[in-house]
């Protein structure tokens, strides 16, 4: 009797499709690599506060006002050894202009209030490839500027 139940339980069991376990086996293991990337990525900006852009511009609020973020960022491009080229007045605020190797750095600042500076920073790597790996250290470094300044 005990046999008879237990092969009745064994049949009453569905297969699964082995074709439809194996493409979601594949997906699972794909899909859990883009994921463990794109929460690394968010995590390093969210830590940092540093917003980016697809097409690689990166930004930064900070709750200083215009000069003091201006010298932290001229400090950091000092200290990170990219040479100054240019400081001009805009509309908006200020723009710094470097360079380093093939890169064209341009730094702006804007003015959002008296205590409140918005930071973008494009790295311009031969034409249209944006490197924002130096953008992302260019506000790292002013932020670490910013309590000595």
């Amino acid at each position: 009797m005990c046999g008879d139940v237990d092969r009745r339980l064994i049949a009453d069991v569905p297969v699964a499709n082995p074709v439809l376990t194996g493409s979601l086996l594949v997906a699972a293991i794909l899909l859990s690599g883009c994921a463990a990337v794109g929460l690394t990525a968010l995590g390093v900006g969210a830590a940092v506060g540093v917003n980016h852009t697809l097409n690689g511009i990166v930004y930064k609020t900070f709750t200083e006002p215009l000069p003091k973020v201006k010298q932290a960022a001229l400090t950091a491009l000092k200290q990170m050894e990219i040479p100054v080229e240019k400081v001009e007045k805009t509309s908006q605020g200020e723009v710094i202009r470097a360079k380093a190797a093939n890169r064209t750095i341009q730094v702006e600042f804007e003015s959002l209030t008296p205590k409140t500076t918005r930071m973008r920073v494009v790295a311009d790597s031969e034409g249209l490839i944006k490197d924002s790996a130096t953008a992302t250290e260019i506000i790292l470094q002013t932020e670490r500027a910013l309590p000595a300044t």
